[in-house]
């Protein structure tokens, strides 16, 4: 089988042996897959010092004939957002970006969310300081969702019921999203004025302004967002940028 190239950004790698790495690539032509790089420890590599976390790159891979572990004879780094490593909310967006994608962006091909996750990277990096946290829930938002999990929030998550833009409603991270007033009944969930879900809808929506909000609205759209993804994506695992994301305990830093 020929090998393929394709546009790819590095989500980890870790040690193989002496001299060689494995790498855990986002892809776009294959999805994210695993790849070992042979020999990318030696002083001489042909690798160099390409494979660094979020490297932007054309990936060369030979497929396994069997197994999903493939072979990487090739990175051509395009773009390594070192600017992400300048600020610690940066780094912390951009750790969970990738580890939504790596965790539960599919082994095959999904341009959708490789696109959406490359272009959140180049957005956090230019992103003034005082936008990087509103910044940041859109990107998280918009990629829960691009990966199948958007919440309902113009109709009840339960029976399809619309529900007025102008009224409270209740947000029920287990159910998916907002509910009626007769299914809300006796359900556990964030009460969400109408202000609130409209800015949870600019979140997820493109095209909308995002919202300018104050630290203590940011942090319950943090929340919200958290469990969110606990209940719909995680199904139990840990999942250690979210934690991070989440405590914030260096903004005392």
């Amino acid at each position: 089988m020929p090998p393929i190239t394709t546009p790819a950004i590095v989500l980890t790698t870790i040690r193989y042996g002496e001299t060689s790495k494995i790498a855990r690539l986002a892809t776009r032509d294959l999805g994210v897959q695993s790849a070992i790089a042979k020999g990318a420890l030696r002083p001489r590599s042909r690798f160099g010092t390409a494979l660094h976390l979020l490297s932007e790159g054309q990936a060369t891979l030979h497929l396994a004939r069997s197994g999903d572990l493939h072979t990487l004879t090739q990175f051509d780094p395009r773009n390594v957002w070192t600017g992400l490593g300048a600020r610690m909310d940066r780094f912390a967006v951009a750790s969970l970006l990738s580890e939504l994608m790596l965790r539960f962006a599919p082994a095959t091909p999904h341009a959708e969310s490789y696109d959406l996750f490359r272009d959140a990277l180049a957005v956090l990096e230019a992103a003034p300081a005082a936008a990087v946290e509103p910044v940041g829930l859109r990107v998280v938002w918009r990629l829960v969702a691009v990966l199948g999990f958007a919440p309902a929030l113009t109709a009840c998550a339960r029976d399809g019921v619309p529900v007025a833009a102008d009224t409270a409603a209740c947000f029920s991270a287990q159910d998916g999203g907002i509910l009626c007033r007769g299914c809300a009944r006796g359900t556990e969930g964030a009460e969400l004025k109408p202000a609130d879900r409209m800015d949870l809808m600019a979140f997820l929506d493109p095209g909308a302004a995002i919202p300018s909000l104050d630290e203590r609205h940011l942090a319950a759209h943090r929340r919200l967002l958290e469990r969110y993804i606990r209940h719909h994506l995680s199904e139990g695992a840990a999942l250690p940028a979210l934690a991070f994301w989440l405590e914030r305990s260096w903004t005392a830093a």
